[in-house]
Parts: structure tokens; sequence; C-alpha cells
């Protein structure tokens, strides 16, 4: 990103409370988009939500929903976001700078563990797409590549055994989609092809330590080099298929372990672990995707509600109709 954009973005947050984290998302980081109507998105991590939004709110308190501010402030604000949602309270349409904004904030414990176990299955999809990092304190960029990994190996898992590079990135990106109840009504039905193509160099540069990790490991081999289309060929074995499972977050395997058997192993450091059962690769394959689904199906849902009582019944409206004309339009 350049300098100037990357200095105009950062420049937000001289008007909010201070972030341990923060990064921007989606159409932003499209080399070619000079589209300054469209929306920029921020997530925004700190230690204690409640004081960080009580200080905002004395700020900017243009940002919040009147009714929350009047009902309960800052206490009702973090309680809907973690009783209601999943631990994340979105400000939508906020002008700024001639810029419309929506950003997220996250306690940092929660953005930690669910980049680390997948327990929500929210912020961790968004971060195994492309972000751009403006506040790094706690250098999530490096407890993020425990996620990445594990999205590798997923998507590993649901993949034939012959794939263009597109292909793997299209099914990463896939990964917190499947089950978003907004993907059926309120999304463009193109999404994940328009985020790969538009950012394919970043993908390409976000995985490629671990697309070589995968090499090392034999799981993986590229029989062309060719820019998108290059040519991957994966080992579709039973023992391949186990390794791909064991670098899945812990709580993934907990619940296939839960549906296929479980059986308790010895590993080389003296801890005894659990090992999911599989009889075969599609079997693997296909009970990992009924968890993440229904993983991804409950979040959505719950923030879906926390972001019709935060926003207010006005914004929540105007935010769902233009994500369900993209629908429409993407569909027409």
């Amino acid at each position: 990103m350049e300098t100037t954009k990357k200095d105009e973005l950062a420049s937000f947050l001289n008007v909010l409370p201070p972030v341990d984290f923060c990064c921007v998302y989606g159409s932003t980081l499209h080399p070619n988009n000079q589209d300054k109507s469209k929306m920029v998105d921020y997530i925004l991590g700190v230690s204690d939500p409640m004081h960080w939004h009580s200080e905002n709110l004395k700020m900017n308190s243009d940002h919040y929903a009147s009714w929350m501010v009047h009902l309960g402030g800052a206490k009702l604000i973090t309680k809907v976001a973690d009783k209601v949602g999943v631990g994340v309270h979105f400000n939508p349409f906020v002008n700024w700078n001639d810029r419309k904004l929506k950003y997220g904030v996250v306690r940092m414990h929660g953005l930690v563990q669910d980049i680390l176990d997948w327990n929500r299955f929210y912020l961790s999809g968004r971060l195994q797409k492309p972000v751009h990092l403006l506040v790094d304190n706690l250098d999530i960029e490096d407890v993020n590549s425990v996620n990445k990994r594990a999205a590798v190996s997923a998507a590993l898992l649901l993949l034939p055994s012959k794939f263009t590079e597109e292909d793997l990135y299209a099914k990463i990106c896939s990964l917190s989609y499947m089950g978003d109840l907004r993907m059926f009504f309120a999304e463009d039905t193109n999404k994940v092809n328009k985020i790969v193509k538009g950012q394919f160099d970043l993908f390409q540069s976000m995985y490629k330590p671990f697309l070589e990790e995968c090499e090392t490991k034999n799981l993986l081999r590229f029989s062309s080099a060719e820019a998108s289309q290059a040519k991957l060929l994966q080992d579709s074995s039973l023992s391949a298929s186990r390794s791909l499972v064991s670098s899945l977050p812990a709580s993934v395997r907990s619940q296939m372990g839960k549906l296929l058997g479980e059986k308790k192993i010895l590993s080389e450091t003296g801890r005894v672990l659990g090992e999911v059962c599989i009889g075969s690769r599609e079997e693997a394959a296909k009970c990992m995707e009924k968890v993440l689904k229904r993983r991804v199906m409950v979040s959505s849902a719950r923030q879906a509600l926390s972001g019709f009582l935060a926003a207010g019944a006005v914004n929540a409206a105007i935010y769902l109709s233009q994500k369900m004309r993209k629908t429409w339009n993407s569909r027409s």
C-alpha cells in the first residue's frame, strides 16, 4: 500500500482512543481501487472495550446508536457485543474526512482466542484474507501464522488432488462464508472470486511460506509456475489427510472427534493427545465442513442480531439493503 494512502487511513486513529491493534480490509486493499465512495473497513483491538467505548463516547458520541447511549452507554454496548454477538461491536456509516467508514471493536483476548482456536470463526476468518496492519502492538501478525497454516490445511482437505493456485485461495477465502446467513440473501454471490482476483498478489505473498512448508512435508508440489493458473498437486493419501487434520485448531478437531471418534496418542513431548479417527479423506473433509458451517452459521446469526441492536434499526436497514442490492446485482 502506498505511504500516502496508508497515512490517510491511519490518521483516522487520531480521533479515537488508543488501540493495541488496527487493520483495514476489503476493497480498500484492491491495488486499483480509487473509489472514495466505498466504505473503508477497520478492525480495532483494545484491552478493555468498555473503557474504550466510554472514552470514545466522550469524543465521538455520534458514532453510536442514540438509544444505546441513553440507556446504558459503554456498558450496554459491550454487553450486547459479548452476550448477543461474538465479541465485536461495529459502528457503520461513520463520516470522516469525506469518507464513509465502518469499524469493529474487539477485546484483544477474544481476538487472539479466535485466531488460535476458531472458537467463533469470525475475525479469524477475516484474517485469513489480506488485511493491511496499521497498529500491531502485541504482534498479532505473528500469532496469525497459526490461523493461516490451519486455513491452508482446511482448504487442502476440501480440494481435489490437482488444482490451481487461484483455486486454493478461493477455497481459503470461502471457509469463513460457509454457512454464513448473509450469503443466502445479503451478499454478492461472486464475492469470493472478486476478492481473490482483485487481491491475488496479496494472497500469494501472504501464503507463500505455508505452501513452501507443505512442499517440504511432501503434502504439496507445483507442476508449473504460471501466475494464477499455476498447477498444484497434493498427496491425497490417508496419512496426508491425517496430517492436515492434525493442523486444524484444537476446538475443530475436538468436535470432529465427537462425530468420527477419537483415540488417545502419546506425543513426542510425553503429552496425551486426542487424534481424530479418519476412515477416508472424504469422510474427514465432510465432517470438518459440517463443523465449520455450523460454527459460521451460529456466529453470523448472533452478529447480525447484535448489529441490529447496536447500530439501530435505521442504520441496520440501510446496511442490509446495500448488501441485498449487491446480491441482486450479482444474480441478475
